[in-house]
């Protein structure tokens, strides 16, 4: 057959060529008898021999029929297929490319060959189509990839194997660029990388390593944009492998990237936030995913604020619609995973064909705050997530407040409810993002909210103004200013804020009780105190609850007359000398007296010794109660203390201070025989005979009379307020006590 071949050659004759191939196909390579198949596969290869260098020209007649036998059941005659084109491929050499595509399917199937002697034929004719593409610069690489697309989804081991070997030869080939294909076949290598096989996961972390190397070579040649969802999709696989890589891949495209990646913000959040709370059994997935985090936050810069929507139509392709991608997953309900949700939410393709250089982008930040507040409101999620939204949400405020302000009033009640986190530092946070949201100069609107919006826990429209200088919106120099609640440093959102965490109070009485003083002391270092005390006697005065307001009053009584936070606010209250402190104190007073004792316990505040002892008098026609007694043995304490050093060093001036000294017997007499009386007496048996207490200079004026005239408040009509208000709680506790009897009567019956 070979001399024949070669006659034929010698002569041209290629009709008679073609002639004996098709017999060999045809009357033996595929015919239905298996000796007959084997001597046709023989004489193939002889005939590939015989042609040499002029194979090239029947290749399709000569590797068709052998390829057929590749499917053949009998695995002997598989191996003679295998025999056969590897001879044929020898002789024609780089010939053979223009046929790639047809040999790797064929090589595909037997790489996965039950038989390890065709397994081990594959492999050799494998090996030398390798070194053939190798050595060639005419390898159709784009003709190949729809193939490789389709065969690197592939779930046996052997093929997967396959697959892996040719991704890593065609990787170190100069002349083959693969980097630009990789977002189509990036989705198939970590479908790999999480094979049972310790072998293919190895090969795998080497060509996803090698490639991560060549994209941090040539960064400017990377399609980002069409691999981020890619990415954002594995960063949530339940393999412990495949989200460290995804994840550490997601940090060098945002670190490389850059902006391109903001478009992608809400899907890469939905995959990082998670992860910051994992425990130290993946440490390594943590730490990745929290200078992910980090970095992507960078990205986030001020002008962002300024950027016109219009814009948008010359971007990258963004994610949808907030109304399209983030609406809370149904896993919760129904058991679908985090990842499908991710799919479905994401609704757009893997792959874009877009640039990455010098590309106009916008922030989705629709999308970022529906992820944001989904994470907030998943009771699951771990502290540290929740810490991360809450900073996200700070930093949004900070860089872009204009655009953060129209989601305020979906945001403000999932942040007031947050305040009833387990988590000191996530309750911190919490009150730092809600104090930048009440003094943010970007919240005020032109109608504010004064005294007559106690009602009306929604604000108005909000109507955004560009602030001259974004970065100092929260700035010390905004928040320390003393002024009253209406001047610019607070805006429209400050008093629905102090409304609502009333309200707050007002149902999660526990709340109150373990984190009320907490949450408002913080408030006290975050914003001005003289503000919230204010505004929130100013609310507590038109409370229709006398039993909340009476706590809520002693709750912040007690707050003021001992944190730290307040002390220049005590200053400020002792002296009296400004018209806003004498303001303040009405304002105060008028609240306070919802409870007797600390209305008493602000008059020695602020020194009106004189008031105080009129309001003790008018105990005598109050009820008197245990839990009455318990707060005026308190506020007995509360003169032992370093904050009334001041009242106790007055006792020495009897003369310019009786009516002090008459108060503090009102009080002594008020209390039983107690341990509270026996200080208070202690203490009383200390004050000075005013005799000996004369001195000679007798023209100096006194100070108390100096400062009480000073301060010019109708006394008379605050005592009638506090006579006003004990009423309405006499009422109420005789309310309360016939509910009480007809409810006993009813159990009775």
């Amino acid at each position: 057959l070979p001399r024949l071949v070669r006659e034929f050659v010698a002569q041209n004759n290629t009709s008679q060529i073609k002639h004996v191939i098709q017999i060999l196909s045809q009357e033996f390579a595929l015919s239905q008898h298996p000796h007959s198949r084997k001597g046709g596969l023989i004489g193939l290869a002889a005939c590939s021999i015989a042609l040499g260098k002029d194979s090239g020209l029947y290749l399709k007649e000569l590797i068709e029929p052998v390829l057929t036998c590749f499917n053949d059941a009998d695995s002997r005659l598989r191996y003679y297929a295998c025999e056969a084109l590897y001879n044929i491929v020898k002789v024609a050499r780089g010939s053979v490319l223009p046929h790639f595509n047809v040999l790797f399917d064929g090589l595909s199937k037997l790489a996965a060959d039950p038989d390890p002697n065709v397994k081990s034929g594959s492999e050799l004719l494998d090996r030398l189509l390798k070194d053939i593409v190798t050595e060639s610069n005419q390898f159709d690489l784009v003709g190949f990839i729809p193939l490789l697309r389709e065969r690197i989804y592939s779930n046996n081991q052997y093929a997967r194997q396959f697959i892996i070997s040719w991704i890593l030869v065609l990787e170190s080939v100069p002349d083959i660029n693969l980097l630009d294909y990789l977002p189509e076949i990036l989705d198939g290598l970590f479908q790999i990388l999480g094979d049972n096989s310790k072998e293919i996961r190895k090969m795998c972390e080497v060509a996803l390593g090698e490639f991560l190397k060549e994209i941090k070579k040539n960064p400017s040649s990377v399609k980002f944009a069409e691999m981020a969802n890619i990415l954002v999709i594995h960063c949530q696989a339940a393999d412990d492998l495949i989200q460290l890589t995804a994840m550490c891949w997601m940090r060098e495209f945002i670190q490389l990237a850059g902006r391109v990646m903001l478009p992608y913000s809400s899907g890469i959040l939905t995959a990082v936030l998670p992860c910051l709370s994992y425990d130290d059994r993946k440490k390594n997935i943590k730490e990745v995913a929290n200078v992910c985090n980090q970095s992507l936050m960078k990205l986030v810069i001020p002008e962002d604020d300024e950027m016109d929507e219009a814009k948008q139509s010359m971007t990258i392709p963004a994610e949808p619609t907030s109304e399209e991608s983030l609406s809370k997953p149904e896993a919760a309900t129904t058991g679908e995973s985090q990842l499908v949700w991710t799919i479905r939410a994401l609704k757009q393709p893997l792959f874009f064909p877009c640039s990455c250089e010098r590309i106009q982008v916008t922030l989705n930040l629709d999308g970022i705050v529906q992820v944001l507040d989904y994470h907030l409101s998943d009771t699951s999620i771990g502290m540290m997530t929740r810490i991360a939204v809450l900073k996200w949400l700070y930093h949004l405020y900070i860089k872009t407040p204009r655009k953060m302000f129209r989601h305020t009033d979906s945001l403000f009640p999932i942040l007031l409810r947050t305040l009833s986190d387990e988590s000191d530092e996530v309750i911190l946070k919490d009150l730092e993002l809600l104090a930048e949201i009440a003094s943010s100069p970007a919240g005020q609107t032109e109608e504010g909210h004064g005294p007559s919006d106690v009602s009306d826990v929604r604000p108005g429209p909000v109507e955004l103004h560009v602030p001259a200088r974004p970065g100092q919106l929260s700035s010390s120099s905004t928040k320390g200013l003393e002024c009253s609640p209406s001047t610019p440093t607070m805006n429209s959102y400050f008093y629905k804020f102090m409304i609502n965490l009333l309200k707050r109070f007002s149902s999660e009485r526990k709340l109150l009780e373990t984190r009320g003083a907490f949450i408002i002391r913080q408030l006290c270092l975050l914003l001005n105190a003289e503000n919230i005390f204010h505004s929130m006697a100013d609310i507590l005065l038109r409370e229709e609850d006398l039993k909340f307001a009476s706590t809520m009053v002693h709750t912040l009584n007690t707050i003021l007359l001992t944190s730290s936070e307040l002390f220049q606010l005590r200053n400020q209250l002792k002296d009296l000398k400004t018209p806003e402190s004498r303001n303040l104190f009405c304002c105060l007073y008028r609240s306070w007296c919802h409870n007797p004792v600390t209305t008493v316990s602000l008059c020695f505040l602020t020194q009106n010794y004189k008031h105080a002892y009129d309001l003790i008098q008018k105990f005598g026609d109050l009820e008197v109660t245990v839990d009455f007694l318990t707060e005026v043995d308190k506020l007995v304490q509360l003169i032992e203390c370093p904050i009334f050093t001041y009242l106790r060093l007055q006792l020495l001036d009897v003369k310019n201070n009786p009516y002090l000294i008459k108060a503090l017997y009102g009080l002594l007499m008020l209390l039983p025989q107690s341990s509270a009386f026996q200080l208070l007496s202690h203490r009383l048996q200390c004050v000075p005979n005013p005799e000996l207490m004369q001195t000679t200079d007798n023209t100096k004026p006194s100070t108390s009379f100096k400062r009480t005239a000073a301060c010019n408040i109708d006394y008379m009509e605050l005592l009638q307020h506090f006579e006003k208000v004990q009423n309405k709680h006499l009422e109420a506790r005789h309310q309360r006590a016939g509910q009480a009897e007809q409810l006993d009567r009813r159990v009775v019956l």
